[in-house]
């Protein structure tokens, strides 16, 4: 099941259709549906007059990719070379092609450029060191349309600082119980307000989480019935599919930051217990208090952990609960993945809900073990 947002989209479509054209900046996690979301856009703009660019796989040197941007344009720009001699000329053009190029009918053209900040990949070839600021600077005084997401909140929030007025920040919001109730193309609840109030609270609002929820939710129920809670332990079994997704984001932020031996035993430490102060921290991970700042602000850098009064926790709860398991030496048992899932879903269910699950988890008589599964009143 596909968890539109058409509210956000539409929201989206007015900002780059305002006069004067304003940039949003759509900032959301791993998961979370940006690209869903330009998809969707696109469709809404039209495909003569928009153009996705998924720069986290074609961002790769300066060259190739203003000819791969170019020739999978819909747009027309004849004052910009196709090719380029040096990285620096490259990306010259790319900019004059963003900022010059228009639809087949005059009209500005609209570039939904998603995870901007693989830009930074071509600060390494000669003379693009800024290559950032160049970007929104272009981006700002352009009379075309744009709309940039990244993952890296952090990172966007300080390299845009000292952006230009014409660039907006959206956060993507949680998602909420109806977003999974209205079902895309019917009249009617696509789920049962009970299962998506679940599966939003467990999933902490994370649109990627809740539409894995709810396709094993459905699979299970197929085979004779299931719950959120049991759906959220097959999928953090060894080798499921929300196990690799969380498992790939954990080593895609971690790779993406600094000291990656000591990040991961921070990790380990908040696996444990949260919330610590550094002190605390320090301890547990035997280093200095002053080493141990540095590999936080690291960790906060990539959206790993965040700090709220001097304590410091992990951004992603389901991530905790995949650390916990799954950074062990062995993989664990199918018990060991009920009984943390069992635990994890007492925090995030009501008490009244989760009562039903304690008593069935105590319950012996099958050799199938039923931890976590709840009834929603």
């Amino acid at each position: 099941m596909k968890i539109a947002r058409p509210a956000l989209v539409a929201r989206l479509h007015t900002v780059i259709d305002s006069t004067p054209s304003r940039v949003p900046v759509l900032l959301g996690g791993c998961g979370t549906g940006r690209t869903t979301i330009l998809r969707d856009l696109q469709d809404l703009v039209g495909s003569d007059r928009c153009q996705y660019v998924n720069l986290e796989r074609s961002a790769t040197t300066p060259e190739r990719f203003h000819r791969a941007l170019c020739l999978n344009a819909p747009f027309v720009a004849p004052d910009v070379p196709l090719t380029a001699s040096t990285p620096r000329a490259a990306v010259d053009a790319t900019l004059a092609f963003l900022t010059g190029a228009h639809a087949t009918d005059g009209g500005p053209a609209t570039f939904l450029l998603d995870e901007v900040l693989e830009f930074r990949t071509f600060e390494n070839f000669p003379g693009l060191r800024h290559i950032m600021h160049d970007l929104l600077g272009a981006i700002a005084s352009s009379g075309n349309r744009f709309v940039v997401t990244t993952r890296f909140t952090a990172r966007a929030l300080r390299l845009l600082r000292d952006a230009p007025e014409r660039l907006d920040v959206l956060q993507i919001p949680p998602i909420e119980a109806h977003d999974l109730q209205n079902g895309p193309g019917s009249g009617r609840s696509a789920v049962p307000a009970d299962t998506a109030a679940a599966v939003v609270a467990l999933a902490g609002g994370h649109a990627g989480y809740a539409q894995a929820l709810l396709a094993a939710h459905a699979q299970l129920s197929r085979q004779g019935g299931s719950d959120p809670v049991s759906a959220l332990a097959s999928l953090l079994e060894p080798g499921a599919p929300l196990e690799r997704q969380i498992g790939w984001c954990y080593e895609l932020r971690l790779h993406r930051a600094r000291g990656y031996g000591a990040l991961k035993g921070i990790l380990g430490i908040l696996a444990e217990d949260e919330p610590l102060t550094l002190t605390e921290i320090s301890l547990r991970l035997q280093r200095t208090a002053g080493s141990t700042k540095d590999y936080l602000s690291w960790l906060e850098d990539v959206d790993l952990v965040t700090a709220r009064q001097k304590r410091y926790s992990y951004v992603d709860p389901l991530m905790r609960l995949w650390v916990r398991l799954h950074c062990r030496p062995v993989p664990p048992t199918e018990d060991e993945v009920a009984g943390e899932v069992h635990q994890y879903a007492l925090t995030r269910l009501p008490q009244a809900s989760a009562a039903p699950a304690m008593a069935m988890a105590g319950s012996g008589d099958d050799d199938r073990k039923t931890w976590g599964i709840i009834e929603i009143d």
